[in-house]
């Protein structure tokens, strides 16, 4: 077996399905698509791959396998599909996700088609697996799905750890090993081993820790909400049709977006991103802001630049969903009985208030301009004074 050096995990042994899969042009691909897409606009050595990922996703499910004493056919499927798991990511991975979803009504995880029309599709019949029963798994359906995309699953042990290690933040450390070690399942559902509430406990805390310095740090925030008015704009102004911008590479849209939407391109390029005009917590904002859609923020951008005197294309209204905490929804032995995280835990209730005291909805806009859109911001919006920048 081909054996492959990790800088997280050391070695990841790959079985023959594996080792050609990776030669395939889709898996490939990840290796020109930053994990951390505009997060390494604040941490510089976090330029580390999708497809770094994806062969630590596979070898965590590689030995949760093992540890779980499943084997053949039904983990050749599941080694396979945590391998591939993130080939549907478009450029800048999550950064571009709602610009695809908006147009194709699917999720990255959604493969059906992908599966069943690359040499992937190939490569896995080639081995008797089915690229169905792979997609199946890759959307976290079934018993087996649930180690692919849950609350428990492998792809979040990998990414946690790995960030931690790249960006030079601690808070994601976590003991993976004794996490895919102690994974079994109660009645069709994978959950954590009587005497594991603290493990569980370590995960939910080095989510939480990692949500607020690394994945919503400000500054990225607003990278990716430029990246975000970016693509949409290059794909209203040119021939490029959603399907190719799917498939390009992260440094495919930078190109495209300096030709194309140099206004925005040649910032988020160089770094030259705009500043925060507005900056309020959740109990700040009206409900209507909060509850905003797509629709409603590209509205409320032209209402402010109308208001503030200034270009449209240079106000960005960046309003995240709620506050959510799934990991909460983690299932562990207590004394025999399976419950939720958030049942067995008092650490729970507390982290679901930080998170939520850590929401913040955004207006951005060049440093010259921050004055008079935060001014206006605050009138269209119906925000308090204490909520500019």
């Amino acid at each position: 077996m081909t054996a492959i050096k990790d800088s997280v995990h050391d070695y990841v042994t790959l079985c023959p399905v594996a080792a050609d899969l990776l030669d395939t042009d889709a898996v490939q691909r990840l290796r020109h698509i930053k994990q951390l897409s505009t997060v390494r606009l604040v941490y510089p050595s976090a330029s580390h791959t999708r497809f770094e990922h994806s062969l630590g996703v596979y070898h965590l499910a590689s030995r949760a396998l093992s540890s779980l004493g499943i084997e053949g056919d039904r983990a050749r499927h599941v080694r396979a599909a945590a391998l591939v798991h993130d080939v549907g990511h478009g450029p800048y991975g999550h950064q571009t996700e709602e610009v695809i979803q908006r147009r194709t009504g699917r999720d990255h995880d959604e493969l059906g088609d992908l599966l069943q029309t690359t040499e992937i599709g190939a490569v896995l019949r080639d081995h008797d697996l089915s690229p169905d029963r792979v997609a199946t798994l890759v959307r976290g359906e079934g018993e087996l799905g649930q180690l692919v995309s849950g609350e428990l699953d492998v792809d979040r042990m990998d990414y946690l750890v790995r960030d931690a290690h790249h960006t030079g933040v601690p808070y994601g450390t976590i003991d993976h090993e004794r996490l895919v070690r102690e994974l079994e399942y109660a009645d069709g559902e994978l959950v954590l081993a009587e005497g594991n509430v603290a493990t569980a406990e370590s995960l939910l805390l080095a989510r939480a820790l990692m949500d607020s310095t690394v994945y919503r740090h400000h500054v990225s925030r607003i990278a990716g909400a430029m990246l975000e008015r970016a693509s949409e704009r290059l794909l209203a102004r040119t021939d490029t049709d959603v399907a190719a911008f799917r498939r390009m590479a992260d440094h495919d849209l930078l190109v495209a977006l300096r030709e194309s939407v140099p206004e925005l391109g040649r910032r988020i390029e160089y770094r030259n991103l705009f500043k925060r005009a507005v900056w309020a917590g959740v109990e700040e904002v009206p409900a209507t802001v909060v509850d905003m859609d797509h629709a409603d923020e590209r509205d409320a951008e032209r209402e402010i630049a109308e208001r503030a005197d200034v270009e449209e294309h240079t106000v960005v209204v960046d309003v995240p969903s709620r506050p959510r905490f799934k990991e909460a929804n983690s299932r562990v032995v207590v004394d025999g009985v399976v419950q939720r995280l958030e049942d067995a835990s008092d650490l729970v209730s507390g982290l679901r208030a930080a998170r939520r005291g850590g929401w913040r909805m955004g207006v951005y806009a060049p440093a010259d301009q921050v004055p008079e859109v935060a001014a206006a911001a605050v009138e269209v919006l119906g925000l308090p004074e204490a909520a500019v920048a």
